[in-house]
């Protein structure tokens, strides 16, 4: 995994050089720049494949008018680069960045169809004088870009885009808006004004400094009315989940696997010892708290599938100790405490692999979240006026006892009623909000509060525009969820967790034909009644253990609050 950055505008190498150096800790074994004129492009190396100096970047291709700077992982380069040498490209690497180069040089950006990986990149053209950029479906890797003041400038964070001179600072009060709701800052914005992201499975075209295009080239399919056969549904996510994890697997370094005891993580360590003729190494961290400890979990499938399994424990004084190295790292706020567990897995992981695989991604297309069990039961309640739900509110707020267990009662139940008066999509933003909208004016200065309470509707509408009239609600709350929380909360954690450590995580579950493949399924094929991932579990039932398989979902969360109170407390 890497970092990249560049610009076309004044500044050249000198400015070039100080943005990679900020990203140093996603690529510490090179850092280069190349500039000529108004183009500039950075690299920052971590070596995952041919680890030769020859496939290190800025990459130029043979003629020397292209020149890429590229982020991440593409899975199937050996089969792209066989398609392309029988068309009479010959290569000088064995890397996946000379195949990605060669791809569009002869596919333009019709080459991003043939991807499968994750990646963000930067082409230029030094006759057209054109960069080309773009971002893998699932926004997996990070991608951030500006214009302003007649600079056109992209990085894999923040922080590098803030080493311009023409490229100020200055607070987004709408990114501020989304975040004290969300948690997180949403695409396409970003916390410093000016600053956008770019989405996953979208494309830029920039020519001497000015955007010629910006469109998507993928989304996630609809369902289909007229599904497989569920034991021929069965047996597809068996065949593409297999070639999923073996893809992942190719590396020139030392391989993992975090399993955390889940159905997800457990899946993809099962895949994985199935295409090693060794132990896979497996890592998992546990807490003292029972209802968040997952590791007994972990420790049975490990022994299960024969792996070598290497297991630590987040105390609160390492968490606290976690706190002071991890916020400073980034680069917008970020209020999803599981950074601190997904961090610690990582720097603990990477004592003896450079490349881990994850479970990500198993919950926004399978229907694996708990809210998308609630959207059962908002019915039974939808005669009540709004004063009885507030009343329920208050009598919830009085009769539950506040509880410190992970996922407790009485914090489903408030956040239940929390959102129950909402649109059938906002509903579902309001269920995992901090702050509601209508609490933000309260909150906020009167120069920053302006707009707040319209956040939800500002920020939503765009997503829902994009799906067809009729489209089913389970699969509107599953395309927002993949668009947005797996992208910008999700996915973001893992990245700067991961890269921080120069740790390498892939998800086979994020896929772009396993996406693909489950985005296309209707609702009885991922939840029956209130049992959720359906044809995941029916494909696992007889590889795991019934209580991975169908035990309650705890999530990575850790117990701050009890941490607040007792041990963590200032005297």
């Amino acid at each position: 995994m890497c970092g990249i950055a560049g610009f076309w505008g004044e500044g050249g190498e000198m400015v070039g050089k100080r943005m990679i150096e900020t990203l140093r800790h996603r690529g510490p074994d090179y850092q280069a720049v190349w500039s000529e004129g108004p183009a500039t492009l950075a690299h920052a190396r971590l070596s995952i494949l041919d680890l030769d100096p020859r496939s290190h970047q800025p990459f130029f291709s043979a003629d020397g008018r292209h020149v890429i700077t590229f982020n991440g992982e593409i899975y199937n380069f050996q089969a792209l680069r066989h398609v392309l040498q029988k068309e009479g490209i010959t290569f000088r690497t064995t890397s996946d960045t000379e195949v990605l180069l060669e791809a569009y040089r002869r596919w333009g950006k019709a080459c991003l169809q043939h991807l499968r990986g994750m990646f963000a990149f930067a082409i230029y053209d030094r006759e057209e004088k054109t960069f080309f950029l773009a971002r893998d479906p699932m926004g997996k890797k990070p991608l951030y870009y500006s214009f302003q003041h007649g600079v056109f400038a992209f990085a894999s964070e923040i922080k590098a885009l803030w080493q311009h001179p023409n490229i100020p600072r200055r607070l987004s009060p709408t990114a501020l808006h989304a975040y004290l709701v969300l948690d997180y800052v949403p695409t396409p914005y970003a916390i410093s004004e000016g600053i956008y992201k770019l989405e996953g499975g979208h494309y830029m075209i920039v020519r001497e400094g000015h955007l010629i295009e910006h469109a998507a080239y993928w989304e996630p399919p609809l369902p289909t009315e007229n599904p497989l056969p569920l034991e021929e549904a069965v047996r597809t996510l068996d065949s593409l989940l297999a070639k999923a994890v073996r893809l992942r697997m190719v590396a020139d370094v030392p391989v993992g696997v975090f399993l955390s005891g889940g159905i997800d993580s457990s899946t993809v360590a099962w895949y994985a010892q199935q295409h090693s003729e060794s132990p896979i190494l497996t890592f998992s961290i546990g807490f003292t708290e029972k209802s968040y400890d997952e590791s007994d979990y972990a420790i049975k499938v490990a022994r299960l599938l024969g792996t070598h399994h290497y297991a630590a424990t987040l105390t609160p004084q390492k968490a606290l100790q976690l706190v002071e190295e991890v916020f400073p790292l980034m680069d917008e706020p970020f209020a999803d405490a599981s950074i601190l567990p997904t961090y610690f897995l990582s720097q603990f992981a990477r004592q003896r692999v450079i490349v881990a695989l994850g479970g990500d991604g198993g919950d926004e297309l399978q229907a694996g979240y708990p809210t998308f069990i609630a959207d059962r039961y908002v019915g039974l309640l939808s005669w009540m006026p709004k004063g009885g739900i507030r009343l329920l509110e208050h009598l919830a707020a009085t009769l539950l006892p506040p509880s410190d267990a992970n996922i407790a009662l009485d914090f489903k139940v408030r956040q239940f009623l929390r959102g129950f008066t909402g649109e059938p999509i906002e509903r579902h933003t309001r269920w995992l909000a901090s702050f509601l909208p209508e609490e933000l004016p309260t909150l906020l200065r009167p120069e920053y509060a302006q707009g707040a309470e319209n956040i939800l509707e500002h920020w939503l509408t765009p997503y829902m525009r994009r799906l067809p009239e009729g489209t089913p609600l389970y699969a509107r709350v599953a395309f927002l969820y993949y668009k947005t929380y797996l992208q910008d909360d999700i996915l973001v954690k893992v990245d700067r967790a991961s890269m921080y450590n120069a740790l390498e995580v892939r998800a086979p579950l994020l896929d772009k034909e396993v996406v693909e493949f489950l985005a296309s399924l209707p609702l009885r094929y991922r939840r029956r009644g209130s049992k959720t991932k359906f044809l995941l579990k029916k494909l696992m039932h007889r590889r795991l253990p019934a209580e991975v398989l169908y035990r309650p979902k705890k999530g990575f969360g850790v117990p701050l609050s009890r941490w607040l109170r007792e041990e963590l407390r200032t005297p």
